[in-house]
């Protein structure tokens, strides 16, 4: 699972040299193969629901030609938002890994802890906190250069 980690970073740089907040997201299969790997496209879409964990859950359905994906493990670089987190019981994903926890917008670990309620749809395996500091860091970097004036912020016109 370590190298899905390292793929999911990938994603998340990527996404952050496109202007895109710099999360990432990976779906291994059950023997570990890569199904899919996204990073945010909300901007490049116009899409405010293309989260890198939606994509690759789209991505990978499609590609199974199925509605599941139990025996599949999710590793995305920030804790889920409450609307991935809502997807991921749907798609009924067996396992997440995620990287930073995010006190602020999570809806795993914080917010609504959607896996954790008693009228939980599914409740997937969950490991917290892989790789943290290198995540928490893209996304800190991020933030910081598009508060400072001519370090990549763009102009409102």
């Amino acid at each position: 699972m370590g190298n899905g980690m390292e793929l999911a970073l990938c994603e998340a740089q990527n996404a952050a040299q496109r202007g895109e907040v710099p999360v990432g997201a990976v779906l291994l299969g059950p023997d570990g193969t890569v199904l899919a790997r996204a990073g945010n496209r909300v901007e490049e879409l116009h899409d405010p629901s293309a989260h890198a964990e939606m994509l690759v859950m789209r991505e990978a359905i499609a590609a199974r030609g199925g509605q599941r994906l139990a025996d599949c493990t999710l590793v995305v670089t920030l804790e889920p938002c409450p609307m991935c987190a809502a997807a991921l019981a749907h798609f009924r994903v067996g396992r997440l890994l995620f990287g930073a926890y995010d006190p602020k917008g999570g809806g795993v670990e914080h917010g609504p802890r959607l896996p954790f309620r008693a009228e939980a749809l599914h409740r997937p395996e969950i490991i917290g906190g892989v790789r943290e500091r290198e995540a928490a860091l893209l996304l800190k970097t991020f933030f910081q250069r598009l508060r400072t004036p001519g370090e990549g912020a763009e102009s409102a016109s």
